[in-house]
């Protein structure tokens, strides 16, 4: 990342004028602005190779598993995320790492010039998410990159990235989530997500229940798409925790990749890892008789990182960060926590959005969690403090819960918690989990002086 003062605030300056617009959690369900953007910029989406990537939890580190793989391989890779943790510049990769924020400024004014042309033919203006995936398709063709990673921001067949037509689509596990936009019903969520399986593509599909997994064959069935089903014919045949992460033994459509280090934690991001491989594989037509190469499979995905997801920011007491922000997300966490960590007593530091399904996402830590800190972030959607312990006491009773409104007090108090003295005298092996949202996630970072990545 650039340290230079006014490449930061030209940066910020940009950002100020992209707030202006409307922001990612106010949606107007139509592909229509920013057909009308990428066409005035000469649909520069269409000039690279697209791997589509959607679900409810476990897209921005499949998205940067996809990347690693695809980089190790030899391709020049775009990559598009959301949202970032700490840096806006986070969104837009390009050989696996962030534009610089002189780039980004850069790729904004080549744009800019358009966006008043396009505004003042719609109805409504483009929203801030709208100009940053015209910003990243321009940046991905102004590289060039040969292949393009794209998550989707929110929901699939009207999210703003689906101009794009994705040769693969990969859909990681869907549950509810965003329930304002998406609404409450999960085979309506997984409708709309299915919608980034276009025809003739190749469909990478996590593993589900049975109502999703039976739309999301439906959908691929419909545009004529090739399917290729997680526990069916790829996944996970093995898994075992190792010093700094997990080694795997995965099942591909090209065969069986063993010894493969993961330098993450969770069952969930082996899970991820397997996805990410087959859907390399099937961007390179790999199959039986064509497996990717294994020693280039292991060297990928011992160079992964996915900052903010249980990531270690300090030791002694270990002090872990994950950006879980809903049910699901908790859950695998609590998981992951429970069956890799040997904490003698662990303690939670939590900040959540207002709109987010905050009682589930307590519950969901509960079992693995000593004692909670409740508290809130920077952002205007933050849940306050007082609110979000008055449900936390409601799940973890009154003498297990503590408020502090702000996050470095916080975490500090967690971490005073983890270092007192047991009845008999003997320090605790404490650990500190901050999780809840993003935003929470990337505050604490930058609180243990963690640079954007």
């Amino acid at each position: 990342m650039s340290s230079d003062p006014a490449a930061l605030d030209a940066l910020r300056a940009v950002e100020s004028e992209l707030n202006k617009r409307w922001p990612e959690t106010k949606i107007e369900p139509s592909l229509d602005r920013i057909r009308a953007l990428t066409h005035v910029l000469g649909d520069p989406q269409h000039s690279y190779p697209v791997i589509h990537i959607t679900g409810t939890n476990g897209k921005t580190s499949t998205s940067r598993m996809v990347d690693a793989l695809l980089t190790r391989i030899g391709l020049r890779t775009g990559r598009y995320t959301s949202p970032h943790l700490q840096l806006a510049t986070e969104r837009i990769s390009v050989d696996g790492e962030p534009i610089s924020p002189e780039r980004y400024v850069e790729v904004y004014r080549d744009v800019e010039p358009y966006l008043s042309l396009v505004d003042g033919q719609q109805d409504v203006p483009l929203s801030k998410f709208e100009v940053l995936t015209g910003m990243a398709f321009a940046a991905f063709a102004d590289a060039p990159v040969e292949a393009a990673i794209v998550e989707v921001g929110l929901g699939g067949a009207w999210d703003a990235t689906n101009v794009a037509d994705g040769r693969i689509a990969v859909v990681t596990p869907i549950g509810v989530d965003h329930v304002e936009y998406l609404g409450p019903d999960v085979e309506g969520i997984a409708r709309e997500k299915a919608g980034i399986i276009k025809p003739g593509s190749v469909a990478i599909l996590a593993e589900q229940t049975n109502e999703v997994a039976r739309i999301l064959i439906e959908r691929a069935t419909e545009v004529d798409a090739m399917v290729a089903r997680q526990g069916l014919e790829f996944g996970v045949l093995d898994q075992a925790v190792a010093v700094g992460g997990q080694v795997l033994k995965l099942q591909g459509l090209g065969g069986v990749y063993d010894e493969v280090f993961l330098p993450l934690h969770g069952a969930h991001q082996a899970s991820n890892a397997s996805l990410a491989l087959a859907a390399v594989e099937a961007f390179f037509g790999a199959g039986k008789d064509q497996p990717l190469d294994v020693e280039a499979v292991r060297e990928a995905f011992a160079s992964v990182t996915s900052p903010g997801r249980l990531e270690r920011v300090r030791s002694a007491p270990t002090v872990l960060v994950d950006a879980a922000h809903n049910p699901h997300g908790a859950a695998a966490l609590a998981a992951a926590l429970r069956d890799e960590f040997g904490f003698r007593k662990l303690v939670a530091v939590v900040g959540v959005m207002d709109d987010k399904d905050a009682a589930g996402i307590l519950a969901a830590l509960e079992p693995v969690v000593a004692e909670i800190v409740v508290t809130s972030n920077s952002s205007p959607r933050a849940m306050d403090a007082d609110t979000l312990g008055d449900l936390a006491m409601e799940v973890f009773g009154e003498e297990r819960v503590f408020v502090q409104p702000s996050l470095a007090d916080a975490v500090e108090e967690a971490v005073m918690r983890t270092e007192e003295d047991d009845e008999e005298g003997v320090v605790s092996g404490g650990g500190v989990i901050v999780t809840g949202s993003v935003v929470t996630a990337g505050e604490a970072r930058a609180l243990f002086g963690k640079e954007p990545s």
